[in-house]
């Protein structure tokens, strides 16, 4: 069976297993000299965790457990933080905003913590996306680059940046402006009157020692000191590429913003000696509007409200899928991604194993689906609290019993959950059932007579759906059926879209489903 898997994983059309085919690639005798394959993942601290370091990391572990499933070379993930930048603007959503305005400019493990509770602001910051990496189960390695820097562990790298001073600046200058390039350094040095991180001009006095040379901006003394040991960081593309080359990362992959980043560090990482990291460039979100996600205009969706309206899964299903074409990521996305993920878990256990392989669940999982498929859909419970009204976890669990005696699903109490929330939320402001017309007063008396008339049957859905079937076709034709269910779903739960009647009907029961065919009806003429 394991060599059955890995061929099918090597023939795999999975972006995941694409992705790790370039990773045997790159080291075709197997494992590297550093004896394993190094993934990463990096975070800027001067914000909080937010859904697209969730999804980085997802895809990210995602190609690592692909890759594990091709190759027994080993593997790590480092989720590195940048935590030595110097903080440029204060955020909007922080406390103490005055206290970090009179700190902008220094190294965040520098400025205090305005929640009052670390060491620093960078400290606060680090311990929200180590808990929120925890959360989730990720498996990974945390590094501070303002540990790294001052602990000498990028030393030997920023000698080789200065060594190749010129030619660095060689890539970067034609990717300035003309302003900018007056005043651009790969090598910002820290301040060592105010702790400021400097945007200076230097020259490099002495690769090897680590030495530099630059003017202060503000008294314009000379000032010659050590780049080494955390007295200067480098700038962003620098950076990065430095950072490559230190660790020795094989694997990482970048929005599509990031694709000039991208350009310029891995040439700088090919000047320094080393071959840049395998990767790709996802696509950006975008909101209901089909317009780019920005935090500035707050049109985004938080990781907390996914996680109001849906379980983990659901946003791990909707981050898997075809993750290069631009996606619209609202709240009314949700329903639409958990449903989708139960339907690709239910099939999980019929399928071939090719198909397991290119089956979302396999690579959110690393494998089988933990648990059994569920007896209803997340559309079908937001029906339901639609027509309930006042509905509550156990008003839904009294439901789901008479529908199925006996019903117990791990993941079930904690969807009828979302179910209220979302309902309460985003549905209920729009429920607005409209009174029948025309021929659907004739087809909705119809149908029930005909549920009137079902006698007792061990599949009340499928009683019900053959039914509704029957009376469409006798009043709409086949080629209107659509017009049929529509008309079913606008008079009797309120909304444009529902799910399937019989399924509904046998859930609802059939005397409440009868009632709302006269609580329709009723409505003619009122």
């Amino acid at each position: 069976m394991a060599n059955e898997l890995r061929d099918a994983a090597l023939a795999s059309k999975a972006w995941p297993y694409e992705e790790a085919r370039k990773l045997l690639a790159r080291y075709p005798d197997g494992a590297p000299a550093k004896g394993h394959v190094l993934f990463e993942t990096g975070y800027g601290p001067s914000g909080l965790p937010h859904i697209g370091t969730f999804n980085e990391v997802l895809r990210t572990t995602m190609v690592r457990r692909a890759f594990a499933e091709l190759s027994d070379v080993p593997t790590r993930l480092i989720a590195f933080s940048d935590d030595m930048d110097g903080l440029r603007k204060v955020p909007d959503n922080v406390p103490n905003q005055a206290l970090l305005a009179a700190n902008l400019g220094k190294p965040l493990t520098r400025i205090p913590d305005p929640f009052g509770t670390h060491e620093s602001f960078a400290h606060h910051n680090n311990a929200m996306l180590r808990a929120f990496l925890d959360r989730f189960g990720f498996e990974y390695e945390f590094l501070s680059a303002s540990e790294c820097y001052a602990a000498g562990r990028f030393d030997d790298a920023l000698r080789a940046v200065l060594t190749h001073y010129d030619a660095i600046m060689g890539v970067m200058l034609p990717t300035l402006r003309q302003e900018r390039q007056a005043t651009y350094s790969p090598v910002l040095p820290v301040d060592p009157k105010t702790g400021v991180v400097l945007q200076v001009p230097i020259e490099v006095v002495d690769a090897a020692a680590g030495t530099i040379r630059w003017t202060d901006p503000n008294d314009g003394e000379t000032m010659t000191g050590s780049a080494l040991g955390g007295a200067a960081k480098l700038q962003w593309k620098v950076d990065w590429a430095m950072r490559w080359v230190a660790l020795g990362v094989d694997y990482e992959m970048a929005g599509k913003d990031l694709i000039d980043s991208v350009i310029q560090s891995s040439k700088i990482a090919r000047i320094l000696g080393a071959k840049p990291p395998e990767g790709f460039n996802y696509e950006m979100f975008l909101d209901e509007h089909g317009e780019k996600i920005s935090k500035s205009k707050g049109n985004g969706l938080s990781l907390d409200q996914w996680l109001t309206y849906g379980p983990p899964e659901s946003l791990a299903y909707f981050a898997y899928r075809e993750p290069k074409r631009a996606k619209q990521l609202h709240i009314g996305v949700i329903p639409r991604a958990i449903d989708d993920y139960w339907k690709s878990a239910a099939d999980y256990a019929g399928q071939t194993v090719a198909q397991r392989l290119g089956n979302p669940v396999h690579h959110i999982h690393g494998g089988p689906p933990p648990h059994p498929p569920l007896p209803v859909t997340f559309g079908l419970l937001l029906n339901l609290v639609g027509v309930i009204g006042e509905a509550d976890r156990a008003v839904m669990w009294e439901y789901l019993r008479a529908y199925r005696p006996g019903v117990d699903h791990p993941a079930l109490d904690a969807l009828i959950g979302h179910a209220l929330a979302y309902h309460r939320d985003y549905v209920a402001p729009t429920l607005q059932r409209r009174p029948p017309t025309g021929v659907e007063v004739e087809a909705l008396a119809a149908l029930d007579s005909r549920l009137a008339a079902l006698g007792a049957t061990d599949d009340l859905a499928a009683a019900a759906q053959n039914e509704v079937y029957e009376v469409g076709k006798t009043f709409y034709g086949q080629e209107k059926l659509r017009d049929w269910f529509k008309a079913l779903y606008e008079t009797l739960l309120g909304t444009d879209q529902g799910p399937r009647m019989g399924s509904f009907i046998a859930l609802y029961g059939l005397d409440n489903s009868r009632r709302l065919i006269a609580d329709a009806l009723a409505a003619v003429g009122a």
